[in-house]
């Protein structure tokens, strides 16, 4: 064994403190051995000291270990060679605990500066902050948008639109808005959506920035041609009939030649033009319906939100309808899921849309064999309420799947062409929405998600 081994040292140590005291008690008392005897007892001392120094170097190689670890400072190493076995094993245990903090604040470095890039690479803009509106991160994407170099607060953001800064402020998780602001004259129409998270024991809001403008434009313009065809279609359906039957009375009634009242109106000629009045009347009263029914479907009134039973609805749904069903000989069937299902909506106005619904299905189902309706109401997986009606009629073409949804569309000569976007509108107001899916002449099915 080397003399650096610590156990031989300690030994060795001992001995020397061990052979110092037994020689300063066979000298201590005598006179002429003081000096001698104070110099031995200094060395005592001293060995003593050096001993508890050097036995305490764990404790010191311990010490720095954990203030290494505290201060994240993984540059030290540990190497006593010669000292035994017991401490070959803790310096290695000592040197593998920092290798592997090493590695786990690289791999932590990677992954930050992975999701550094991705942040900063996507073109949606992301704003994380504080609760007190104190901004964590601002991505390149979001800097360009907004024309900003950097924000420390929410609310530097004022100085671009007061209630922009006011809507980040309030968003909560799962919050949406549609944001209108101006910068440097440029109309944007911001898509904001928000979630939470929480780190280092704060909370933390994170909101994404799209700006929609373009994609709003060209679907408002696409939904305004879609419209006007239709507009331009039923007027110029009761205009032009107007205008050609009113030519028609003129020419029987005024003498071109002497631009007068033409004296000589004949029996026929008066049933003519009585005729072509009452055409005239006819077609101008279907004008004036079907103005109002556009005014109808543009004054819905606002929803009175109550918490209702789907049952209760869709029973009142039937007592309405069923002289119709039974009238074709229709099986009508009704499911719930849950048999209790509730949801918070105006029943008044979603029954209108259900009734659309079902009279829909009534007329898709003549000259089908055994026609069928089903009603479903369940609890989709997200806990939305889920009602559908399903009918195996003629079902819907393809080419106009797009514009069933449009204001006066209809492929039913006595139809109006408002009962499916009356819907719609009624399903935005409830904050859901309305899909259909047609398989012609097997199935198609109506669903409403509230």
């Amino acid at each position: 064994m080397s003399f650096k081994n610590f156990r031989f040292n300690v030994v060795i140590r001992v001995l020397f403190i061990v052979a110092t005291v037994v020689l300063l008690l066979s000298i201590i008392g005598k006179q002429e051995f003081i000096i001698s005897s104070i110099i031995l007892s200094s060395l005592i001392v001293l060995q003593i000291a050096a001993l508890v120094k050097y036995v305490e170097r764990t404790n010191n190689r311990l010490t720095t270990f954990l203030e290494s670890i505290r201060h994240s400072d993984f540059t030290s190493s540990f190497s006593d060679q010669g000292l035994g076995k017991s401490f070959d094993d803790l310096n290695n245990a000592f040197n593998n605990v920092i290798s592997e903090f090493k590695k786990a604040r690289a791999d932590k470095e990677e992954h930050f500066n992975y999701l550094q890039t991705v942040v900063q690479h996507i073109s949606i803009g992301i704003i994380a902050y504080k609760k007190n509106g104190h901004v964590d991160i601002l991505n390149n994407a979001a800097k360009r948008l907004l024309k900003l170099s950097n924000i420390r607060f929410i609310n530097e953001l004022e100085k671009i639109d007061k209630e922009f800064a006011d809507v980040l402020m309030s968003m909560k998780a799962g919050d949406k808005n549609l944001v209108k602001v101006f910068i440097e004259n440029e109309l944007l129409q911001l898509s904001v959506r928000a979630t939470e998270f929480r780190m280092r024991e704060e909370d933390f809001v994170l909101v994404s920035l799209q700006n929609i403008h373009s994609e709003l434009e060209a679907k408002e313009m696409d939904s305004w041609q879609k419209l006007i065809r239709v507009l331009t279609h039923e007027i110029m359906n009761s205009i032009t009939p107007i205008v050609s039957l009113s030519g028609t009375v003129k020419d029987i009634m005024i003498d071109e030649d002497n631009r007068q009242l033409n004296q000589e109106i004949d029996a026929d000629d008066i049933e003519s033009v009585l005729g072509a009045l009452k055409t005239i009347e006819k077609r101008s009263q279907g004008l004036l319906n079907f103005v109002q029914i556009y005014r109808n479907l543009t004054r819905i009134p606002k929803p009175n939100f109550r918490y209702v039973a789907v049952k209760d609805i869709l029973e009142s749904v039937n007592n309405l309808l069923e002289p119709k069903i039974n009238e074709q000989n229709i099986k009508c069937r009704t499911h719930l899921v849950p048999k209790d299902l509730k949801l918070t909506a105006d029943p008044d106005l979603i029954e209108q849309v259900v009734i659309n619904l079902v009279i829909n299905s009534i007329h898709a189902l003549k000259n089908t064999e055994n026609p069928e309706i089903k009603i479903l109401g369940i609890t989709a997986s997200n806990n939305r309420v889920m009602i559908s009606v399903s009918d195996n009629g003629q079902g819907i073409k393809p080419d106009i799947m797009e514009k069933i949804f449009v204001p006066f569309f209809t492929s039913k000569k006595e139809g109006s062409g408002i009962g499916l976007s009356l819907s719609r509108e009624i399903m935005r107001l409830h904050k859901g929405n309305i899909t259909v899916r047609s398989n012609p002449g097997q199935e198609t099915t109506f669903t409403l998600l509230f």
